[in-house]
């Protein structure tokens, strides 16, 4: 890491200090430069825009389609081209790991470093709908093992221990037993997507051992960034809803000029 991503990543490591920042989510280099040139401190990717760049559907519980998934290679190859052109720090959204095994998580947090993210997430959701999440000692021992890669590079990094308890319908208990375990395991933010209302948030803040970072523009939420910074909210990503967004809109204009 050369001494101007080592300094991204510092500001990155401080913006999780305190306050409330909004962490927008690019796809590709064009995104990622306009995101940065409208003001935003930092930029994140979102693993569902760059599948769709591509032509390939999300990795998530809710896709119909769960072939043809975007591989580790690609996915570190688009996360390097943006670090390479953006001054801002880059979060890298790592999806699972791109693997079970405890050391293939930690083998793609080192090549995250390599490629000059600032920080990444590890989800415990496996792919599978039948069990769509890993065995929760599975999942800590995941994160472990990111946390010793991150070490091992010696350079800043944010790691997101991320839980999808709630998208795939299991209670708030379950999801700060894992969030906290994750945090225990060496996480430095917990993410947890499906979070929506001031309540479940609320809770959420009291209850975890860290900070908590929930997404916009999902699960039909309609707090504010206000509202969220109020309740204690320390990052607030909006995931692939830029993505979806702009591909609705080219989809639509695209049937109008086909009629």
């Amino acid at each position: 890491m050369n001494s101007d991503s080592r300094e991204r990543a510092e500001r990155f490591v401080q913006l999780h200090q305190q306050g409330c920042f909004l962490l927008p989510n690019a796809w590709d280099v064009g995104s990622a430069r306009i995101l940065e040139a409208a003001g935003f401190p930092a930029v994140a990717t979102t693993s569902a825009g760059v599948a769709f760049s591509l032509g390939r559907p999300d990795h998530d519980f809710f896709s119909e389609q769960p072939e043809g998934r975007i591989d580790r290679e690609t996915m570190l190859g688009r996360i390097r081209e943006i670090a390479d052109e953006v001054t801002v720090p880059l979060s890298a959204d790592l999806e699972d790991g791109y693997g079970e095994a405890p050391e293939t998580v930690a083998t793609t947090i080192s090549m995250a470093l390599a490629a000059g993210a600032a920080g990444g997430n590890i989800e415990d959701f496996t792919g599978d709908r039948k069990v769509p999440l890993h065995d929760p000692a599975r999942a800590a021992d995941r994160i472990r093992a990111a946390r010793a890669a991150v070490d091992a590079g010696g350079e800043p990094f944010v790691l997101v221990g991320r839980t999808d308890v709630l998208l795939v319908g299991g209670t708030l208990d379950e999801c700060i037993r894992r969030a906290n375990a994750y945090l225990a395991a060496g996480a430095d933010c917990a993410f947890v997507p499906g979070a929506a209302d001031a309540q479940t948030i609320a809770t959420l803040v009291r209850e975890l051992d860290g900070p908590l970072n929930v997404v916009m523009g999902l699960t039909g939420g309609t707090l504010s960034l206000d509202d969220l910074r109020e309740l204690g909210v320390r990052r607030v990503t909006v995931g692939g809803s830029i993505a979806r967004a702009m591909y609705r809109h080219l989809l639509s204009a695209a049937r109008e000029l086909a009629d």
